[in-house]
């Protein structure tokens, strides 16, 4: 029997990974004229990271973390997410003594075991953002423009910006409070999963997608009415940025995200493409809490999340993702041209053209037939007399057109008829 890739893991070949490669370069141009810089942070983290940031109780650590204990009895986690990591680093390196406002972005894998599904992975790619060390609701609006930038680079259309504030420490106690009197009287009304919640954790409640528990939710109380008067200014002063940006949104009392540490703003940009309930892009928000979470001082952060293979499904038809054709294809006649083209392919791609060369002693109809399949540029079929007289005759495949050139001239020419693939 085969070996398999293991389930709700997915193998990227050559024609998927140019794709990924356009999405990475796109937010790579984009971020970096917002001034943010990437940051890479090990996918193996202490369990406590998690524990700490997402909640001990929370499905993701009790149900999807993939854990395991080394061989001194520590407890290891895959990671999960992405911001703790940021902020674990952001605090371990000092970069919170600075006085500066960081702004950063990660790129990579993230694992959890739960049920695969159309776009959604056990291991699975997200690209992310996290501004640190400021809570001015003109930066989270900024933020969401660059969002919004980076994806309208890509072709997305058809996403709905959903908004909403979950209140902070202050005023969401008394809204947790009214919650959770309002779901103990319609217990029998919920699903088990939202029954267990509305003792454990009642704003999660919010974010049930199971049908039979929309009308409860619908009809229970807005956290929007039992904000403070600072986190009610503050979301009003980030809808006014929207709103001088042009920026369209909803908002939307009981948008709540999946983590923990999340207070004051939260957002998604949702998609009907995706389906009807799991049908999230991107999600995120503000998470001033997490620094005290994990051992560090009082900190201010705002970010989102995006999954790549959610964001391929939106895109994969519409976005040109054609692997690099060959600049020139140098086909030979004998042993002796291979060595030839062998040498000039080496001085072409010295020179920023790339050059394609069949291994596979093939007859010349079939390296041309290779050279169309490919969608080379040029080729240049090479023999003795080539060789002997210096002279090398260089075909434009989109027309026919033929010239014959000195060995130095082929990379100049290729250059000036149009740009190289590197």
């Amino acid at each position: 029997m085969k070996i398999k890739s293991v389930r709700g893991t997915h193998d990227l070949l050559p024609e998927s990974v140019a794709l990924w490669q356009k999405i990475e370069a796109e937010a790579r141009g984009v971020f970096q004229l917002y001034g943010y810089e990437e940051v890479r942070t090990p996918i193996l983290e202490s369990s406590e990271l998690f524990a700490r940031s997402i909640g001990a109780e929370s499905d993701i650590v009790q149900k999807e973390m993939y854990t395991f204990s080394d061989s001194k009895g520590k407890t290891i986690s895959l990671r999960p997410e992405g911001t703790a990591p940021v902020v674990r680093a952001y605090l371990e390196h000092g970069l919170d003594h600075d006085g500066l406002i960081h702004k950063l972005y990660y790129i990579g894998p993230m694992f959890r075991h739960e049920r695969p599904q159309k776009g959604r992975f056990r291991q699975f790619h997200q690209v992310g953002v996290e501004v640190l060390g400021s809570d001015h609701p003109a930066l989270e609006a900024e933020v969401i423009e660059m969002l919004e930038r980076f994806l309208h680079k890509l072709g997305v259309k058809g996403l709905r910006l959903l908004l909403n504030s979950v209140g902070c420490a202050k005023c969401r106690p008394a809204y947790v409070k009214v919650l959770q009197e309002e779901l103990n009287k319609r217990q029998d009304e919920l699903c088990p999963q939202c029954q267990r919640r509305s003792t454990t954790n009642p704003l999660r409640v919010l974010d049930c997608k199971v049908p039979a528990c929309q009308p409860v939710i619908d009809e229970l109380p807005s956290i929007l009415d039992y904000l403070c008067d600072n986190c009610r200014q503050h979301f009003e002063k980030l809808r006014s940025y929207l709103d001088l940006q042009e920026i369209s949104y909803e908002v939307t009392p009981r948008l709540v995200r999946g983590l923990d540490y999340y207070v004051g703003t939260t957002f998604e940009m949702v998609s009907s493409e995706l389906g009807p309930t799991q049908n999230a892009v991107v999600g995120g928000g503000r998470y001033d809490g997490l620094s005290e979470l994990l051992g560090g001082p009082p900190g201010k952060g705002f970010g989102f999340a995006l999954g790549i293979e959610r964001l391929v499904v939106l895109i994969e038809d519409t976005l040109d993702s054609r692997r690099p054709r060959p600049d020139v294809f140098l086909a030979y006649l004998d042993e002796g041209a291979l060595k030839e083209s062998f040498g000039l392919a080496q001085e072409l791609r010295h020179q920023g053209v790339f050059a394609y060369i069949d291994f596979q002693e093939r007859s010349l109809k079939a390296q041309m037939r290779l050279a169309n399949r490919l969608g080379s540029r040029f080729t240049c079929i090479i023999g003795e007399d080539e060789i002997q007289s210096g002279q090398f005759p260089l075909k434009r495949m989109e027309d026919g057109h033929q010239v014959t050139l000195d060995r130095e001239a082929i990379a100049s020419y290729v250059i000036e008829d149009g740009v190289t693939t590197s």
